[in-house]
C-alpha cells in the first residue's frame, strides 16, 4: 500500500514538473513573440532618394577629378621639362640601340651641365625641327674634329697634337667612313651614329647647335631584356 502511495507521489510530481516547465516556454515564446512583432512593426526601411543618389555620384565624380587634377600637375611638368618618353625609330644606333626600343630622356641634365663625349643625345634635326635623332657625342665646342682612314682624331686645348677616338662600343666589323676636318664653335656639337655605314649624322649635316639638343638617354624601358639604366659614359683614351 505504502508503495502506491509511494508511486503516486512520484508521478504527481513528475507531471507537476513538467506541467512547469512547459508553461515557462510557452509563456517565454508568448513574451518573445509579440517583442518580435513589435520591433518588426516599428521598423522602417530607408531607400535612398534621387537626390542622394545624385549627391552621391557628383561626390564621386569630383574625388575622380580631383585624382586627374593631382596627376596632371605632377606628371605634366616632369613631361615637358624633366624626362621623356622616345621610340628608336632606324639602325643608325645598333648595336647598341634598335629600332623600335622605348627610351627614358633625361631634359633637365643639360641645364646644369654641359653634354660630355660619348653620351647618346637626342635632338632635333636642324634642317626641320619636327624630326627627332638619337646620336652619340663625338666632338665637343671649340674642338676639331678629324675624319680619315676610318679614324676619328680630336684636337683641343689638351691634344693640340690630336687624339684618335678609341671607340669600344662600335661592332668589330663597323668602319667610319668619309674625309672630314671639321672645326666645332663654341656651342657646337659633332655627332654619330654608333652604326657608322648606315649613320646620317654630322658628316652629312654637319655640327649641330647646343640649342637644338633634348636630353641624353637615361633609362631603356622596352624591351624587357634589355631594361635598365644607361647611365654608363664610354672610357675614351683622353
Amino acid at each position: 500500500m505504502s508503495f502506491f502511495i509511494i508511486l503516486s507521489l512520484l508521478i504527481n510530481n513528475v507531471a507537476f514538473q513538467f506541467k512547469v516547465t512547459t508553461v515557462v516556454d510557452v509563456k517565454q515564446q508568448a513574451i518573445r513573440k509579440p517583442m518580435q512583432f513589435i520591433k518588426n512593426k516599428n521598423e522602417k526601411e530607408i531607400l535612398p532618394t534621387e537626390n542622394t543618389l545624385f549627391k552621391e555620384a557628383l561626390i564621386f565624380l569630383w574625388e575622380i577629378i580631383k585624382v586627374v587634377i593631382i596627376s596632371l600637375i605632377i606628371i605634366l611638368p616632369i613631361r615637358y621639362f624633366i624626362i621623356q618618353p622616345f621610340y628608336v625609330k632606324g639602325a643608325s644606333m645598333e648595336p647598341n640601340f634598335y629600332d623600335h626600343e622605348y627610351l627614358i630622356i633625361n631634359e633637365i641634365g643639360y641645364r646644369f651641365e654641359d653634354p660630355k663625349r660619348g653620351e647618346v643625345v637626342v635632338f632635333k634635326y636642324p634642317n626641320n625641327t619636327r624630326e627627332y635623332f638619337i646620336k652619340r657625342v663625338i666632338g665637343l665646342p671649340g674642338e676639331r674634329v678629324e675624319i680619315k682612314d676610318g679614324i676619328i682624331t680630336v684636337f683641343n686645348s689638351e691634344n693640340t697634337e690630336g687624339l684618335e677616338l678609341s671607340e669600344d662600343y662600335l661592332s668589330p666589323w663597323q668602319q667610319t667612313n668619309g674625309n672630314k676636318v671639321v672645326n666645332l664653335g663654341d656651342d657646337e656639337y659633332y655627332l654619330m651614329g654608333d652604326n657608322r655605314l648606315f649613320s646620317f649624322d654630322s658628316r652629312a649635316f654637319g655640327p649641330v647647335k647646343e640649342e637644338y639638343l633634348i636630353g641624353k638617354v637615361l633609362f631603356r624601358g622596352w624591351p624587357l631584356n634589355r631594361f635598365g639604366l644607361l647611365t654608363e659614359i664610354p672610357n675614351y683614351n683622353f
